[in-house]
């Protein structure tokens, strides 16, 4: 299981409030940022995933931890007839609202505000779920896990894209160098909010990966669980189903 890191590190909050203000803050920089630190490579990874969900013609989607709408809006490109992006943080949600309007999809995609492990839909709901940089923010990882597993319809599929690190050399060492040195230099240029950034280097090094993230979720009743490095590793991709 990952550590329980948190932004603030604040005893009074709970990891998910803390991840929600610190989104709320953030989120007039985030898509300048994840160009940024991803060198652009995040565009890519979001195609692949788009790629997985088409090729099961899903009419229902949610992307989870939806941010400011890149994933939902990018699966606008398949035939779902609704997608819906959720998220904890109404900072980012205000921005993805308005991206959305901007593109003229407000009829296809809707924003909502809510909590992913314990979101407001019946049982076996979606085709399709995705989560894209999200599940390392979850307070329960596996309470957040089941709850997917809870909406998502049997043969639906559910895709994340994650964080992670590389196991070769010298993928590995520059990784970390990368994540400890410059990662957080590039926040401070972004944002007044230096922990924020901290943060998101701190969790993506603590969060479960590869092998240890597939265990997961087989553990929670997943089916058909496979993950794709993507980037020398700095990223994975994971693909599973249900029963």
């Amino acid at each position: 299981m990952s550590k329980n890191i948190t932004p603030y590190k604040d005893s009074t909050l709970s990891k998910k409030e803390q991840v929600a203000s610190m989104f709320d803050t953030i989120s007039g920089n985030y898509d300048n940022l994840n160009r940024v630190i991803s060198f652009g490579i995040d565009v890519k990874w979001r195609k692949k995933v788009l790629q997985m969900v088409s090729k099961t013609n899903p009419k229902t989607i949610l992307d989870i931890a939806t941010g400011t709408g890149d994933l939902a809006i990018l699966m606008s490109q398949t035939k779902a007839e609704k997608i819906i992006g959720l998220d904890i943080s109404a900072g980012m949600l205000e921005v993805g609202k308005q991206k959305i309007n901007d593109k003229n999809l407000s009829k296809r995609i809707e924003m909502v505000l809510a909590d992913s492990e314990n979101m407001p839909f019946e049982d076996h709901y979606f085709d399709a779920i995705t989560v894209a940089f999200g599940v390392r923010n979850f307070e329960n990882l596996e309470k957040g896990l089941s709850e997917i597993l809870r909406v998502l319809k049997p043969n639906g599929i559910f895709v994340i894209l994650e964080t992670s690190v590389p196991d070769k050399t010298p993928y590995k060492q520059g990784y970390t160098f990368y994540s400890k040195n410059i990662l957080p230099i590039i926040g401070k240029l972004f944002s007044k909010d230096n922990v924020a950034y901290g943060y998101l280097s701190e969790s993506a090094a603590a969060f479960p990966y590869g092998e240890a993230l597939n265990n997961i979720l087989k553990k929670i009743g997943f089916i058909d669980v496979v993950a794709f490095p993507q980037t020398f590793g700095v990223a994975t991709i994971y693909s599973a189903s249900k029963k």
